[in-house]
Order: structure tokens, then sequence, then C-alpha cells
């Protein structure tokens, strides 16, 4: 019997899994992957790639995807509290264009599985958070591509965030309701909105 929940986002490809947590006076034990489990859901994705980071409050890493290697990514925090977000970039997708976001805790443990075809990004809202993800193609040089964290067109709605959209991918002006600002790199504040990125 599978040690985990699964529960199907409303955007195809998007997964939300928790796994069973054995705790007692003396801490816990949970299985974080197991390939049995997920094949039991349907889940047959292989995993080549390891990553963890850590970022401090009001970073936003994103919107990312790679282009020709397409990634599918396992995410979990297992220290703090993020707002994840994957958008659906799949051309003839019903639900193209469309985002879906969960926020992740080292309290819920709950991770969040992006098939290949979404962009990804996350907002931190703790003090500072440690986050592991699983892909299921090597990261590629120079094949990153990126979308606009805050295109109107996308919609976002990023949880303790205020600003006014200035018509560029710019932090200035946004900050989280404690007053933390915006923080993003150079590169996240050059990408633009989805339009002008994919034109068909």
């Amino acid at each position: 019997m599978a040690q985990i929940k699964v529960t199907k986002a409303p955007i195809e490809g998007l997964y939300i899994i928790e796994p069973a947590v054995h705790g007692d006076e003396r801490g816990y034990f949970m299985e974080t992957y197991n390939q049995n489990d997920m094949h039991e859901f349907g889940l047959d994705m292989v995993f080549v790639q390891d990553n963890q980071s850590m970022s401090t409050k009001g970073v936003l890493r994103g919107l990312h995807f790679q282009k020709q290697f397409p990634q599918g990514k396992l995410v979990r925090v297992i220290k703090g509290r993020v707002f994840d977000v994957a958008v659906d970039l799949r051309a003839g997708s019903a639900t193209y264009g469309k985002w879906f976001g969960v926020e992740l805790t080292e309290e819920n443990k709950k991770q969040f599985y992006i098939s290949e075809g979404f962009a990804h990004g996350f907002l931190v809202l703790s003090e500072m958070a440690e986050f592991c993800y699983k892909v299921t193609d090597f990261y590629h040089p120079g094949d990153e591509g990126g979308l606009a964290w805050n295109d109107p067109a996308i919609g976002i709605e990023w949880p303790e965030l205020v600003g006014e959209y200035q018509g560029t991918a710019s932090a200035c002006g946004y900050a989280l309701t404690d007053g933390t600002p915006l923080n993003l790199s150079d590169k996240d504040q050059k990408w633009v909105g989805l339009g002008e990125t994919f034109k068909f």
C-alpha cells in the first residue's frame, strides 16, 4: 500500500504529493521518494539529478524553464515556507498560460510534482528557506528560458506581496506585507511576458 497521498491539481500534469509521516516523541521518519508508490499513481518519471538551494525572505526565483531539454521537477521545502508556482507552456494545451500555486513548508511536508512543459518559480515567505528538487533531465547551460514573474497575462497571485505592475519584471516597488523588499536576480528582472516570449 502506497505511503503517499497524491492529489491532482486543476491543471493536468501537476500533482501535490503528501508523504506518510511516522512520528513520536523522538522525532519523525518519512519516505521522501519511493518509485513503487509513484508508479501506483501512474507517475513513471525517472530522476537524474538532485538539487538544493537556500534563499532568504523576499527572494523570488523564476519563472524558469528549459527550452530544448524540459525538466519534470519534484520539489519540496525542508526548512521554511515558500509559495511555489507552475505555469503551463505546452502548446495546444487547454490550460496554456494558466498557473497553479501551492504553499510548501517544512511543517506540511508537501511535495509538488511539475511535469515537463511548465515554467516554475517560487517566493520565499519565511526568514529563509531550503528548497530541494529532483529533476528528470540535467541542467543544460544556455538552454534556460524565462518569463516575467508578474506578467499580467498570466496573473499569478503571489501571497503576502504588494506592489503595482510597471510594465517590466523589475522588483522595484514590490515588497512583502511586512516591508521586506522583493529580491530578484538581475536575470529574472529582464524576462518578458508570455506573449512576447512565445509568438505562434
